[in-house]
């Protein structure tokens, strides 16, 4: 019996395409605009396809018509512009918009035309693209007015139905060792709509399915990136019946270790970001892994960080996933390659499709065709290492090259967040939203949302309620502790903007991210988190009248770093007109 043939729009890395393959079906072509997802597709299938502009498809029924006639089509339109993470979901939906209509538009004519053997199609995108993709798309939606006609149907009638076809579905039902929700559209063709696949695992107690996989399970299979060369054979985690030699698995055996500026920045956004709810810092072992992205990044909210297997501590002592431990919680095989710099490897994997999810269409394709599906997965089983760059070094990476932020950067920073408050030090005015130029500020947000109010505080302004604070024990123990100590740590306000953007202390000046987590640490040991401040009439915190004692804390030691800076400047820079020719 002949395969079932496949073409792939869009096709990444692959991973599409992979989860059809895996249960049988041959796989013709890969269109892409992006040469190493090309050179990638090419060695992990063995297709000739050719680096293409999707968008010519756009106003060409004959490039349409050239294309392969297949028993499947599938696609992934480029999520970045409806992600909801891309400029907080205001990125332009334009180009995002043309390329999922260029792909509808070719499954509509492969459908619709003449002895089509098209048997099913299947679109995924991020969740958040539901709301900018039409429900129901006639042939003149899709700029299929003439066609129509031609082959005898009515421009206005329906062509794709994605209202009654769109479901939600998370990796993670499927085996994945990732929670990854994503959009999936599409029909099988003979039922005229889409059969979602049956559930293999859960979280719930109760269904009767395997338990969700979790990140531990699966890098307790791999083998730590610190070790050694070695002929030991190993087995895949995700697929058993692959076995390597540890040497042999590529992409995996090199530090990935971050500064410690790197990952004090990721921690800060994780559980102390100023609008956004806390999250594990390191990853949560003991649940699937968060979403693969596609930039890999180690100071962001969305980066994946965990413990280093090296005993270190500050730098290197937590690291970002290896491409081999990110690919294998995508789902890929050892022996799927990834061509292209880290960067390009990152991107390949973190834009797939988990092939756990492919797969499980590709199942319910044939189930839905009275096809059976094959008793063992098709797996490649051997790596050819030829035109592949494998990023293994065995090597353990030494930090001398001290990443710098650019020029003026804006700094914002919180000690704490509780009371639904955040007192704030910053170098810039936050609702001006001004830029750096030598001057700190304290500020107060109360809220998060996008109408939160924001009381602005004058430099010495701790010295007013200091009478206030010291009747506290704890608040006494405080005020001694800033005074004696801390406050010798602060620098002058172009010291400070230096320090942040250079992310090193000098001296015995601490950094701006320093100095505050370090206020961070004396309000936590001081354990007063029970302890409220009644205001009578909002002398103090403007907008609020009973407030967390640590925030009264916290205002006392920001307003002073942003004091002491300020008059430091101002003292530098009185000096420097003093030693003026003529002054």
């Amino acid at each position: 019996m002949s395969k079932l043939t496949v073409i792939d729009f869009f096709c990444g890395a692959g991973g599409f395409s992979e989860g059809f393959r895996q249960v049988g079906f041959k796989i013709l072509e890969g269109f892409d605009n992006w040469q190493p997802a090309i050179n990638t597709y090419n060695y992990n299938f063995d297709t000739e396809s050719k680096l293409t502009d999707i968008l010519k498809f756009k106003d060409s029924l004959e490039e349409i018509d050239n294309l392969p006639d297949s028993d499947i089509i599938i696609g992934s339109p480029p999520c970045v512009s409806f992600s909801s993470s891309n400029k907080s979901g205001k990125a332009d939906k334009s180009l995002g918009l043309d390329l999922t209509k260029c792909f509808l538009r070719i499954v509509a004519v492969k459908k619709h035309q003449k002895d089509s053997i098209l048997k099913a199609w299947f679109m995924e995108n991020v969740v958040n693209s539901k709301k900018y993709i039409s429900e129901i798309y006639s042939f003149k939606d899709l700029d299929l007015t003439d066609w129509a006609l031609e082959n005898g149907k009515n421009p206005d009638s329906e062509a794709l139905n994605l209202k009654d076809n769109t479901v939600i579905m998370n990796s993670a039902d499927y085996g994945s060792y990732q929670a990854r929700k994503r959009s999936i559209s599409g029909e099988i063709i003979f039922f005229n709509k889409l059969i979602v696949p049956r559930k293999t695992h859960s979280n719930i107690a109760g269904d009767n399915l395997l338990n969700w996989n979790t990140l531990g399970e699966l890098l307790q299979e791999i083998p730590p990136p610190n070790s050694n060369e070695s002929d030991v054979v190993k087995n895949d985690p995700v697929y058993k019946s692959i076995m390597l030699k540890q040497k042999e698995i590529t992409d995996h055996f090199y530090d990935s270790g971050l500064y410690r500026s790197e990952w004090r920045q990721s921690m800060e956004h994780k559980i102390n970001h100023y609008c956004m709810g806390k999250m594990s810092f390191p990853e949560n072992l003991n649940k699937p892994s968060r979403t693969i992205t596609a930039t890999k990044s180690g100071t962001s909210r969305e980066a994946l960080v965990y413990k280093s297997e090296y005993n270190r501590e500050g730098n290197g002592e937590y690291r970002t996933p290896t491409i081999r431990e990110a690919a294998s919680i995508m789902g890929f095989p050892y022996t799927y390659q990834f061509l292209g710099s880290i960067n390009s490897k990152w991107r390949l994997v973190g834009n797939a499709v988990c092939p756990s999810v492919s797969r499980s269409l590709a199942n319910q394709v044939l189930l839905s065709l009275n096809k059976k599906a094959p008793k063992s997965l098709k797996l490649k089983k051997e790596i050819a290492f030829t035109d592949i760059v494998n990023l293994n070094d065995f090597k353990e990476k030494s930090f001398d090259k001290q990443p710098k932020r650019t020029k003026n950067s804006r700094f914002r920073r919180h000690p704490i967040k509780v009371g639904n408050l955040t007192v704030t030090l910053s170098n810039y005015e936050i609702e001006k939203k001004t830029k750096p130029n030598k001057k700190w500020f304290t500020s107060i947000q109360y809220g998060t949302g996008i109408n939160f109010k924001n009381q602005v505080v004058q430099d010495n302004y701790y010295k007013d309620f200091e009478p206030l604070l010291i009747k506290n024990k704890s608040g006494k123990q405080f005020v001694r502790i800033i005074n004696n100590g801390f406050s010798e740590k602060i620098a002058d306000g172009l010291s400070l903007q230096e320090m942040y953007e250079l992310q090193e202390s000098k001296g015995n000046f601490k950094e701006p991210t320093e100095l505050v987590h370090e206020v961070n640490v004396i309000i936590k040991n001081l354990n007063i988190s029970n302890n409220t401040l009644k205001q009578r009439e909002r002398e103090i915190f403007v907008y609020k009248d009973e407030i967390p004692m640590e925030q009264l804390f916290a205002l006392y030691a920001i307003n002073k770093i942003a004091s002491v800076a300020n008059e430091k400047e101002k003292k530098n820079a009185s000096n420097l007109i003093k030693q003026l020719p003529g002054k």
